[in-house]
C-alpha cells in the first residue's frame, strides 16, 4: 500500500476526520472506503444504462432522449426548490 499526500483546507480535513471517527475509522481507512464506494462518471453512466435496459425489459419504459432531458430538468428544478428552503 502506498502513501499519498493530499493538500486540502484544514476545515475539510477536520470534517473528514470527524466523519471517520464517528464511524470508528481512521482517516486513512475512511478515505479508502470512500474511494471504493464512489462511482466514476463512466461507472454511473453504465449503471444508468443497465437501469434503462431493465426498465424497458420489465415494463416497456423507454423514454426518448428529449423525454429523459425533460425528466432530468424537472428533477433539477425540484432539487433546487428543496435546497432553497
Amino acid at each position: 500500500m502506498s502513501d499519498a499526500n493530499v493538500r486540502i483546507p484544514e476545515e475539510a480535513k477536520d470534517r473528514l476526520a470527524a466523519l471517520a471517527a464517528a464511524e470508528g475509522l481512521s482517516l486513512r481507512a475512511y478515505l479508502a472506503r470512500l474511494a471504493e464506494t464512489l462511482l466514476t462518471p463512466a461507472e454511473r453512466a453504465e449503471r444508468a444504462e443497465r437501469a434503462r435496459a431493465a426498465l424497458k425489459e420489465w415494463n416497456g419504459y423507454a423514454p426518448t432522449a428529449a423525454e429523459a432531458q425533460d425528466l432530468d430538468s424537472e428533477l433539477d428544478r425540484r432539487l433546487a426548490q428543496v435546497r432553497s428552503r
